[in-house]
């Protein structure tokens, strides 16, 4: 069972996305993994939401099995020992017209850093047969160095793999009532 202001986070209609240059010529696009965890919010003020969420990178998934087997090893995310990447909310900031900056804790490869998250939603509610619906995407650039990403190789005295990374996670989540509806 929910609790009274929680939603559930549709696994199947959720995804967590980065991009990063690559060889400072092209951008390389992948998907980090399944997301889980728990997302509060009254259904009204979005100062009131909170999130708690994982990502299982044991799913990063780049198109390419040898890059995705390179991602998963000490390197990268060294997910035999971090298997997950973490996004824990502290606050809400600068709320306007549909969009708004939830700030909190992420945790990669056990390192922690404050983060932005830069939040397009919630979108209007919908029904269905499952409930209540709505969504929201959330954009961050991040340093992958910060984290403790240190792996590169040069070509021509440029790096293989650039710092910044810019990870994107759109979410669907449901209910079965609107919170505090009594339906």
């Amino acid at each position: 069972p929910l609790g009274p202001n929680e939603w559930r986070i549709d696994r199947s209609h959720s995804a967590a996305n980065f991009s990063v240059r690559h060889n400072v010529v092209s951008t390389v696009r992948g998907q980090l993994g399944p997301i889980t965890g728990k997302i509060e919010w009254d259904g009204k003020d979005v100062k009131t939401v909170l999130a708690d969420i994982a990502i299982d990178m044991n799913g990063i998934n780049t198109q390419n099995e040898g890059r995705d087997k390179h991602l998963r090893n000490p390197d990268f995310f060294d997910v035999a020992n971090h298997p997950n990447l973490t996004f824990k909310s502290k606050r809400v900031d600068a709320v306007a017209n549909g969009r708004f900056k939830l700030v909190g804790d992420l945790t990669i490869r056990g390192n922690t850093k404050e983060v932005v998250l830069d939040v397009e939603g919630p979108s209007p509610f919908m029904k269905s047969q499952r409930g209540v619906l709505t969504g929201a995407t959330a954009t961050t650039k991040i340093s992958r160095k910060e984290f403790g990403i240190l792996w590169n190789n040069m070509i021509e005295m440029m790096p293989v793999v650039g710092d910044e990374v810019t990870v994107t996670i759109d979410l669907e989540l449901t209910r079965p009532a609107l919170p505090g509806s009594g339906s």
